[in-house]
């Protein structure tokens, strides 16, 4: 794939969304996340611009990449069930997973969730 850390752009339903893939390296691979966030465009449906991040943080039976496998790639074990958040596939189910909380959430214009809430649905 191209440029992995390019803006893409996702239509749902009418709404325009923009989503972008990033990954935080520190020393400590406990540390390290991989972020996918989705925002609207400035002035969406008359309103300001909105932000959801889906974080993805490794934990025992959870594994992000983090130059051993394909970027952008989040594995849950013992399945090996994987998605790439690079995919436009897996951002739109994703979205379409974590969007009631927007909903329930109107007025905050920042919202980051735990990206791997929403990781069973997204594979199913």
């Amino acid at each position: 794939m191209g440029d992995e850390r390019r803006l893409r752009r996702l239509v749902v339903d009418g709404d325009t969304w923009h989503w972008i893939v990033r990954q935080q390296v520190r020393p400590s691979y406990p540390d390290c996340r991989l972020l996918l966030t989705f925002f609207t465009p400035e002035g969406h449906r008359g309103g300001a611009r909105r932000r959801l991040t889906l974080v993805f943080a490794p934990a025992p039976d959870k594994i992000i990449s983090n130059s051993h496998f394909e970027s952008g790639t989040v594995l849950r074990l013992p399945g090996r069930e994987h998605l790439n958040l690079h995919e436009p596939g897996v951002a739109r189910r994703l979205l379409d997973a974590s969007a009631p909380v927007l909903q329930q959430r109107p007025g905050e214009r920042t919202v980051e969730l735990d990206g791997w809430q929403y990781f069973t649905e997204a594979v199913g």
